[in-house]
């Protein structure tokens, strides 16, 4: 196969796990591409969404807590979370940079 989708735990989202330079599909190839690109990349805000929820309570959670070790812990899983938020906003994009490719 020459392009595919592999889920990623860390995202939450299938990834495209393309073999070839974009410019090397063929046209019907790219536009299947993006089409269930387009699929999973309308799922990003709901699993931002969820993910910033996560973050809330544990912000919550940081607020109250007393343990020293324990609030390094909810500050480093503040943290990760933080940083997949912001690689799905890059993953997001992702549709925008093809469409200009496509069109430009």
């Amino acid at each position: 196969m020459r392009y595919e989708f592999v889920y990623d735990e860390r995202m939450g989202i299938r990834l495209p796990a393309l073999q070839h330079d974009w410019e090397e599909y063929s046209p019907g190839e790219r536009a299947d591409i993006l089409m269930e690109w387009e699929e999973i990349r309308s799922t990003i805000p709901d699993r931002i969404i969820k993910l910033e929820a996560m973050i809330i309570e544990k912000q919550t959670q940081l607020d109250v807590e007393e343990d020293f070790p324990r609030s390094c812990q909810l500050n480093s899983e503040i943290h990760e979370i933080a940083s997949i938020i912001n690689d799905l906003n890059i993953w997001f994009r992702v549709q925008q940079d093809y469409d200009t490719k496509i069109h430009g």
